[in-house]
């Protein structure tokens, strides 16, 4: 079967009769990587990374972590930079061959989105992948999603090249040993809820957020990933997103997101 991958991503319309406008407090100023990221620029992390390059100044003055800004003119590379009024949310039913990248190469996602926003994807699903991910030009919601220790629930579909054993459901829900490379150690994956649906596919939910993990997880069970789809993260599903296409976070949606992420610096 031939798989066709549209141009760009096609945005879902839905009925929307209200707009949820999030504020940032500035009274007392806001700290140099959190106005980055309220420019669309980078999450606070990748903020951090830019500041220490020293690319940026406030009020004409090398930025260094910790600064803040209340009035002042903030340049990256020498151009005017400023938060952004109006932050995006939105949700992309992913197709395969997309690459969930903001930089310049072939099939990325900020191209495939095809919109005149700066914005950038929530974490990775990768390019053999399909599913759910978050698009968007907050770089404060980004930064408090990814942080490891909040633990939220990411959920998949996954197809593989033989049929499921007990031992197999039994060993991925109880943690498979895999290689961290960014630790260069072996580990073993978090306890995980794994269900059987048919003889070659089975349902699973993740906390973690480890690269590649689920393909990695089932080689290690000596199977082969044939099809992987991501369908919730969250609250968030793909149910009525069709591949390809995105739609806006509803009201309710994003009041619940921030309800969640509440306490997460």
């Amino acid at each position: 079967m031939r798989l066709v991958i549209f141009m760009y991503a096609k945005k879902l319309q839905i009925e929307e009769t209200n707009e949820v406008t999030l504020t940032h407090e500035k009274s007392r100023g806001t700290s140099i990587n959190k106005y980055l990221s309220d420019a669309g620029i980078a999450s606070r992390r990748g903020a951090e990374v830019i500041i220490k390059a020293n690319r940026v100044k406030i009020a004409g003055v090398v930025a260094k972590l910790g600064d803040r800004v209340t009035d002042e003119i903030v340049t990256l590379d020498d151009e005017v930079i400023k938060p952004i009024d109006k932050k995006l949310y939105l949700l992309l039913n992913k197709p395969v061959g997309i690459v969930c990248s903001t930089e310049k190469i072939v099939d990325n996602i900020v191209d495939y989105m095809n919109l005149d926003e700066t914005i950038f994807p929530v974490g990775r699903l990768d390019k053999d992948s399909s599913g759910l991910i978050i698009m968007t030009n907050d770089g404060d919601i980004v930064n408090k999603i990814l942080r490891n220790e909040f633990g939220h629930e990411k959920e998949y579909i996954v197809t593989v090249d033989k049929p499921i054993t007990k031992d197999f459901i039994d060993y991925m829900s109880n943690g498979v040993v895999i290689y961290n490379q960014k630790k260069n150690t072996y580990q073993q994956t978090e306890p995980c809820v794994v269900e059987k649906l048919s003889e070659d596919t089975f349902r699973i939910i993740l906390t973690q957020g480890m690269n590649r993990q689920i393909r990695r997880m089932t080689l290690a069970m000596g199977y082969h990933v044939v099809e992987l789809k991501r369908v919730r993260i969250m609250h968030l599903t793909t149910e009525d997103l069709p591949i390809g296409y995105y739609r806006a976070l509803t009201d309710q949606e994003l009041i619940l997101l921030k309800q969640q992420l509440d306490g997460v610096n």
